[in-house]
């Protein structure tokens, strides 16, 4: 009868481990096959694509699109400023989230209750679009490369994280260091840093993603096309389409030009996308491993 009940049990267990691998798999390719569509789509027949008959796998496939988009006038120099923006306005805001995060665990920091109650303020109010748009304005961050980097220094969300991270991490470390003569400043970069790496890598991803994707700054902050980031490009291309579309059959000389490979607005949205996108999936696997230990230890705990 034993042996009976735990083969049952086994059997059970098998079944839902089955269960329970298939519905990760499924969700796998649930969150895969949008970004597999669009690819298909960027390197199928063109007049295909268009009317919406490549889903599963590519048709008569061909690499034009990718070499007539990266002609696309201002996409290099987008590329650039979109880079720039995300390693610099990364750097600066994980650097700053960890030395604040850092501060307000002190108790011996000058108002520290007061700031850190402030700061969670603002994670809840804001005085709305004209306001800040004023503020920067005043500031001198219109038309300015530096309105994509200042504002986002300092985020409340990432500073909770770290400082909840090195709230978990033994008190005696600091204060071993802090007996042999060490000062915030030598704790900070040698013990703290080297702890916190975990969610240091998780905030970085995360500051990472929200620098490459933002364009609501560009469209409301920027006129100089010198600082159109590349999501802006590909919000003005995706709107722009149908004219691009048009523009590429002209310049190709096209009067007898192959549907297979003529610019179309569905070729020109999905190979922009994938251009713009691409680059934060082949960044993105290597920090995966550090997420579920970054948030679960930097999680804020009731």
């Amino acid at each position: 009868m034993e042996r009976r009940g735990f083969m049952g049990k086994r059997e059970r267990l098998n079944a839902f481990q089955l269960f329970n691998y298939g519905w990760f798999v499924l969700f796998t390719l649930i969150c895969v096959f949008p970004f597999y569509y669009l690819f298909i789509n960027t390197i199928s027949n063109n007049d295909l694509s268009s009317r919406g008959l490549v889903l599963f796998y590519p048709l008569d496939i061909h690499l034009t699109n990718y070499a007539n988009v990266f002609k696309l006038p201002g996409l290099g120099l987008a590329a650039v400023v979109s880079l720039s923006r995300t390693v610099i306005g990364t750097a600066l805001t994980v650097f700053s989230s960890a030395f604040l995060g850092y501060l307000f665990t002190k108790n011996e920091m000058w108002g520290r209750k007061f700031w850190y109650r402030f700061l969670i303020i603002t994670m809840y109010f804001n005085a709305g679009l004209i306001p800040w748009y004023l503020t920067m304005l005043n500031l001198g961050l219109v038309n300015n490369f530096l309105v994509y980097i200042l504002p986002a220094i300092v985020s409340p969300f990432f500073i909770i994280l770290v400082k909840t991270f090195i709230e978990s991490t033994p008190a005696a470390l600091q204060e071993s260091a802090q007996i042999d003569g060490a000062g915030y400043w030598v704790i900070f970069t040698k013990i703290i840093l080297p702890l916190s790496m975990p969610i240091l890598a998780t905030i970085s991803i995360f500051a990472a993603v929200g620098q490459w994707n933002s364009f609501t700054d560009t469209l409301f902050l920027v006129t100089n096309q010198k600082l159109f980031s590349l999501q802006f490009i590909l919000y003005r291309y995706m709107n722009e389409a149908t004219s691009l579309a048009q523009l590429m059959r002209q310049t190709s000389g096209a009067v007898n030009i192959d549907l297979t490979n003529m610019a179309t607005p569905t070729s020109i949205r999905t190979t922009v996308s994938m251009v713009v996108v691409t680059p934060i999936l082949l960044v993105y696997p290597f920090f995966q491993r550090f997420f579920v230990k970054g948030i679960m230890i930097g999680a804020v705990k009731g």
